[in-house]
């Protein structure tokens, strides 16, 4: 659920250190920044601590444990951060997004962590008989986690407390974008975690890239496309492996057999929950032309159900900053400029910030900026196709996207999809759940992210899962020697 021109991370070009004003905060509500001659010493006080004192399987239990406990506690001062740096968001959407989503992912990972600590048995193979071979989970060491704005406290807290689980210590690097909400976060951690367990830097693009290229033992970097093959130019200099959480231009593609008010339903909720900053969020979707128009009044009648007329103080989320709604308004007026049908879908009412309003922009050219670009916010082109087999090829057409929505109720359609179309993840007839299913890993492909983690993908991507061959009294190799016309029986059986 990553953003765009995050300024926490390297040499990002569009977005500085200067917005954190333009968020909303004033100059009392950054937190100071982490002088970057500090960052190495900060890890290698994290690794000497890892090293000296391994978190036993019931020392992270109880972490975990305590970890959320005490977000529990504060889970409205939460709320009011992250509203207070956006300028204004709905109090409920970030207890369901940045609240529900983190204690459901430790409740899991407490629930599992002993079961995913236990040595796994493999088979060794006739060959090696009698051996016996297993897997054991192995703590990295200090993982670091940079995190986006658009989701502050979920895209830190959940790869951190995965982290932990997995038995390593973390170096968070929250974004500059959202600096109450970072200050909060400091804060909690302080109040969880001694400093050779968990530290927080704090900073603008200049820490960010100092951050990444440290030596950590795995990196966990979520934001755009852009700035990640920057992190991974980064982290390739150590040898770090990373986790990259991206962006792209996810589809979705209602199908001539599927309800279009149920559709316009689902796809509103994934379209303009946070005012659309979801890096999972339908970023275009592809209808029947015979009912485009249809689609574009349902979605119409469910903005008007959901919001109203739109004020700053409903229940649409603000655009974070000045720079982010400057850039979705140049997507509004390039399309407009190249003959797309612009469809605002409500209207406002008194004064309205950074609010933009839900709007459809019907059949925009492929030239277009808003369909060449990932969007993240609450602009909704909609696309027409004449067969199934086009919709794919307009879908072809794009990077892989990070999410996937199909809607139909035809199995062959949807096999048809999912056979062809490879995404980071897939929600059928619906948006943004998949990232919420505990059991599910979640990450992109291509251009959309590497590696995964939530849930068992992520513990395992945050540790070793160290092969071990247990030999017997009796073992092969005491007899693969020279002279080897001794074993001339035994090497055909091996051969056979």
């Amino acid at each position: 659920m990553n953003a765009p021109a995050d300024a926490s991370t390297p040499a990002s070009n569009t977005a500085s250190a200067a917005d954190n004003t333009a968020a909303g905060p004033d100059d009392a509500g950054a937190p100071a920044s982490t002088a970057i001659h500090d960052l190495a010493p900060t890890l290698d006080r994290l690794r000497t601590g890892w090293l000296t004192h391994r978190p036993s399987i019931a020392q992270r239990r109880e972490d975990l444990a305590r970890l959320r406990r005490c977000f529990k506690d504060r889970i409205e001062e939460m709320a009011a951060a992250i509203s207070a740096d956006f300028g204004h968001r709905s109090r409920e959407e970030s207890l369901i997004a940045d609240g529900m989503t983190v204690l459901a992912e430790i409740d899991h990972l407490r629930r599992h962590l002993r079961a995913w600590t236990r040595p796994r048995r493999v088979a060794a193979g006739w060959r090696l008989w009698p051996a016996r071979a297993q897997l054991r989970h192995q703590p990295l060491g200090v993982i670091g986690v940079v995190a986006p704005w658009n989701y502050p406290i979920n895209l830190a807290l959940v790869p951190l407390a995965t982290a932990i689980a997995a038995g390593n210590h973390v170096f968070l690097k929250p974004s500059e974008i959202t600096p109450r909400t970072s200050a909060f976060l400091a804060d909690l951690l302080a109040q969880v975690f001694p400093p050779e367990r968990v530290a927080v830097a704090q900073g603008g693009a200049e820490v960010g890239q100092a951050f990444c290229a440290l030596p950590f033992d795995h990196l966990v970097f979520t934001g755009s496309t852009v700035t990640g093959r920057k992190v991974a130019e980064a982290a390739a200099r150590n040898l770090t492996p990373v986790t990259l959480e991206l962006g792209g231009k996810s589809p979705a593609i209602v199908c001539a057999d599927y309800p279009v008010d149920a559709a316009a339903a689902r796809l509103a909720t994934g379209k303009w929950f946070n005012a659309g900053q979801t890096c999972i969020a339908p970023d275009y979707v592809l209808i029947d032309r015979p009912r485009r128009f249809a689609l574009v009044q349902a979605l119409r009648e469910q903005v008007t159900q959901r919001y109203g007329t739109v004020g700053a103080d409903g229940d649409l989320a603000w655009i974070v900053n000045q720079q982010q709604f400057a850039r979705l308004r140049d997507y509004l007026d390039d399309a407009a400029a190249r003959g797309t049908e612009i469809i605002p879908l409500a209207e406002t009412r008194g004064e309205t910030g950074r609010l933009l309003p839900p709007t459809v922009l019907l059949d925009p050219p492929p030239e277009a900026t808003v369909m060449q670009e990932e969007i993240f916010g609450p602009l909704l082109p909609v696309l027409c196709y004449d067969s199934l087999d086009e919709a794919l090829a307009i879908v072809a057409r794009q990077p892989r996207p990070l999410a996937l929505y199909p809607f139909s109720h035809d199995r062959r359609a949807l096999d048809r999809i999912l056979g062809t179309v490879v995404a980071g993840g897939v929600t059928v007839n619906g948006t943004l759940l998949h990232f919420t299913a505990t059991g599910l890993p979640f990450g992109g492909v291509g251009a959309s992210g590497m590696g995964a983690y939530h849930a068992r993908a992520g513990f395992d991507a945050m540790g070793h899962r160290m092969p071990v061959l247990w030999q017997p009294r009796w073992a092969l190799s005491d007899r693969l020697k020279p002279p080897y016309t001794s074993i001339a029986g035994l090497l055909k059986l091996l051969l056979r």
